[in-house]
C-alpha cells in the first residue's frame, strides 16, 4: 500500500509545483513578447529617443540610475502600502456599520457614492491643501480610490450569506455578535478578496496623482521631473518600476488570500 502510495504522492507534489511555475511562465513569455514589439516598433519606424526609447536604453537607465529610482519606489511603495491598509480598514468598517445598523445605510450610501463620483483629480489639490505636500496627501488619495470597491465587495459579501446557515445557527441559539464572527464574516471573505484584487492594482493609480499634483519624492514625481528635462528613458524607467510593482503587488495579494481563504474557489 506504502509503495503505491508513494508515487502518487511525488506526482502530486510534482504537478503542484508545475501548477505554480505556469502564472511565472506567462507572466514571463508576456513580457519578453512586449519588449520584442517595443523594439520592432522603435526599429520599423525610426522611432527617436526622446519620443520612445529603445528597451536597451531603458534597461541602461535602470542600472545607471539604480539608485535614485530605488530610492523614490521606496516612497511610492510606502503610500501605496499606508493607503491600502487604511483603504481596506476604512471599506470593511462602512461596510459592518450599512449591514449592523440599517438606519444608517441612507446616510452612509450617498457617501460612498460621492467617494466616486468626484474625479481624484479634483481631489488631490484640496488633500494638498488640507495636508501638504507630504507622504499623507498621497496615503489617503490611494485610500479614496480603494474605498468604493473594497465597501460594496464587503457588503455585498456579508448581506449574501446563505439564509440556512444563518437560520441553523439562530435555532442553536447565536447571538447577533457570533452570527457575524462565525458565519457572515467567513462567508463574505471571498466575495471581500476580490474587492481587495481590484484595490491593489488600483492604488498605485491614487498614489501616483497625488505625487503628480504635488510631492518632492516618489516615481510620480521622478517622471514629471524627467518629462520636464526630457529624459524620456529615466521616466519609461519609472514607469516599469510602478508597473512590475503593481503586478508583484497583486500576485503576492493574490497567494496571500488563496492561501488564508481556501474556500474561496470550492
Amino acid at each position: 500500500m506504502n509503495s503505491v502510495a508513494k508515487p502518487r504522492l511525488a506526482l502530486s507534489n510534482q504537478t503542484t509545483r508545475d501548477t505554480r511555475a505556469w502564472p511565472m511562465i506567462r507572466i514571463a513569455t508576456s513580457l519578453l513578447l512586449i519588449l520584442a514589439i517595443w523594439q520592432a516598433i522603435v526599429m520599423v519606424f525610426a522611432m527617436p529617443s526622446f519620443i520612445l526609447p529603445a528597451p536597451l536604453d531603458v534597461f541602461t537607465c535602470l542600472v545607471t540610475r539604480f539608485d535614485v529610482l530605488f530610492k523614490h519606489t521606496l516612497v511610492t511603495g510606502q503610500e501605496i502600502i499606508l493607503g491600502l491598509a487604511l483603504g481596506l480598514s476604512m471599506g470593511m468598517i462602512f461596510a459592518l456599520q450599512m449591514l449592523l445598523f440599517k438606519p444608517l445605510k441612507r446616510w452612509l450610501l450617498p457617501i460612498l457614492i460621492a467617494s466616486q463620483a468626484i474625479p481624484v483629480f479634483a481631489i488631490a489639490p484640496i488633500l494638498m491643501l488640507w495636508l501638504g505636500y507630504g507622504i499623507a496627501s498621497k496615503v489617503v488619495m490611494a485610500a479614496i480610490i480603494i474605498f468604493f470597491p473594497v465597501t460594496t465587495c464587503c457588503y455585498d459579501g456579508l448581506r449574501n450569506t446563505p439564509s440556512g446557515y444563518l437560520d441553523l445557527a439562530k435555532t442553536m441559539g447565536a447571538s447577533k455578535w457570533q452570527l457575524l464572527r462565525h458565519i457572515q464574516l467567513p462567508a463574505a471573505l471571498p466575495t471581500l478578496a476580490s474587492g481587495i484584487r481590484v484595490a491593489v492594482v488600483i492604488a498605485p493609480i491614487g498614489a501616483v496623482v497625488g505625487e503628480w499634483v504635488g510631492s518632492s519624492a516618489g516615481l510620480g514625481y521622478l517622471m514629471l521631473q524627467a518629462n520636464a528635462r526630457m529624459l524620456i528613458d529615466e521616466m519609461f524607467a519609472a514607469l516599469f518600476i510602478l508597473a512590475l510593482l503593481s503586478v508583484t503587488l497583486y500576485f503576492v495579494t493574490d497567494q496571500l488570500l488563496k492561501t488564508f481563504i481556501p474556500w474561496e474557489n470550492q
